[in-house]
């Protein structure tokens, strides 16, 4: 069992083991469609970094599935017409975003329902779970995941997608304050620019939970 500590992979004691009981560990893959990640100008919110880690986590999941992992997709999904956000009242991320990164031609339509913004770019198998309807910044906000994973009998979480300082960053919190324990392989998430990448994972391994690689996971799950 291996976390990083200050940037440096380490060892861990075994009261850290339910972090890696793969029993009652369920995956969260956060946001991964092409809302985020097509290689388009009318992206509504590009996270071009994403990109790079969908195969990766395509063969994660893979992996995890064959050792009975479940694997669950969130994707943020919005009312056609906007009354969830940018004809109500709009995110607070679409005001400051801008500021930061420059303005987003196409923004409006950033996940709403029924576009080919909300398909996953990622793989979706049979065997996987759909979480719809999130809104916010948090993968729990105000979707059923938190119901699904207590029926499910989950108690850890492990997080890939994006982005790694904005949702995963959120849905991390959520989780550890919903008395969930978390894991981030941070091989699989991305950020906004690999300084608030690096930031986001610092934070999770000092508050939240533990911050890892896929590899490092998948060889404490094997039997």
């Amino acid at each position: 069992m291996k976390s990083y500590i200050d940037g440096e992979l380490r060892e861990l004691g075994p009261e850290f083991s339910e972090f890696f009981d793969r029993s009652r560990t369920a995956i969260v893959s956060i946001d991964l469609h092409r809302g985020h990640l097509e290689d388009d100008p009318l992206c509504p919110c590009p996270a071009p970094r994403a990109r790079d880690v969908v195969a990766p986590v395509d063969a994660f999941h893979a992996k995890a599935r064959d050792l009975g992992v479940p694997v669950i997709h969130v994707r943020s999904t919005l009312r056609a017409g906007g009354v969830d956000d940018v004809a109500g009242r709009k995110s607070a991320w679409r005001l400051v975003f801008p500021l930061h990164v420059g303005a987003i031609g196409n923004a409006d339509a950033h996940a709403i329902e029924g576009t080919r913004w909300t398909e996953f770019v990622t793989e979706v198998d049979a065997r996987d779970l759909i979480v719809s309807g999130k809104k916010r910044l948090s993968a729990f906000y105000p979707t059923d995941l938190d119901f699904l994973l207590r029926n499910m009998g989950v108690g850890t979480l492990v997080l890939d997608g994006c982005l790694a300082d904005c949702c995963v960053l959120n849905t991390a919190f959520d989780a550890s304050n919903l008395g969930y324990r978390v894991v981030v392989p941070r091989d699989l998430v991305a950020g906004t620019n690999p300084h608030l990448e690096d930031a986001a994972m610092r934070i999770i391994a000092m508050h939240v939970g533990l911050v890892t690689d896929g590899a490092a996971l998948l060889d404490a799950w094997h039997p």
